[in-house]
């Protein structure tokens, strides 16, 4: 059986299995977690070189 056929039962929900649509929004939301984990590892060391200044101010 080809895949596209097997894939078409499953969407229609005669086999079991990742839909489609299951399939790209699990993609998508993996997408926004690789991508807010970058940007909290942005914010981390934005805070860290900022609070190292304010020290360094601060003892000036």
């Amino acid at each position: 059986m080809s895949t596209w056929v097997r894939q078409a039962e499953i969407d229609a929900g005669d086999a079991p299995g990742t839909t489609t649509a299951d399939t790209q929004k699990i993609t998508d939301l993996e997408r926004e977690v690789r991508e807010l984990r970058r940007a909290n590892e942005i914010l981390k060391t934005a805070s860290a070189f900022f609070a190292a200044a304010e020290l360094d101010r601060k003892l000036k």
